[in-house]
């Protein structure tokens, strides 16, 4: 697996470790905080899953379906994010961290989506 494959890899695994993290640090007494907690553990973790899934692609489309997902999965964990920290005044550094985070995450997905489906047009 080249670098850059490997160094992403890391880093959204890094970013699913962070959402445990966080989601281990919540009230679950609180029930909007354990069910948007839940919420958010399931699509934060996704994202590494799906990029998983995405670097042993069998072919350029179940790449970009897997990469679309991945960006789909942090934009989802964007709105828990933002829900606890506007909603339920969970304003901490690791929520905007993960914010951040997530949207950088999105922003790469996209672009990797992008440049793929830019270099099909070109070959067909």
């Amino acid at each position: 697996m080249d670098e850059r494959k490997e160094a992403l890899r890391r880093r959204t695994k890094a970013f699913a470790s962070a959402v445990v993290r966080f989601y281990i640090s919540l009230d679950k007494g609180r029930e909007e905080l354990r069910i948007l907690g839940k919420q958010l553990l399931r699509s934060g973790t996704s994202v590494a899953a799906n990029y998983r899934e995405a670097s042993r692609a069998r072919s350029e489309a179940e790449f970009i379906a897997k990469i679309d997902q991945c960006a789909q999965e942090a934009d989802e964990s964007q709105l828990w994010l933002e829900l606890l920290r506007d909603d339920c005044h969970i304003n901490s550094e690791p929520v905007n961290w993960l914010i951040q985070e997530a949207d950088e995450l999105i922003a790469i997905f996209v672009t990797m989506s992008k440049n793929v489906k830019q270099r099909l047009g070109k070959q067909g």
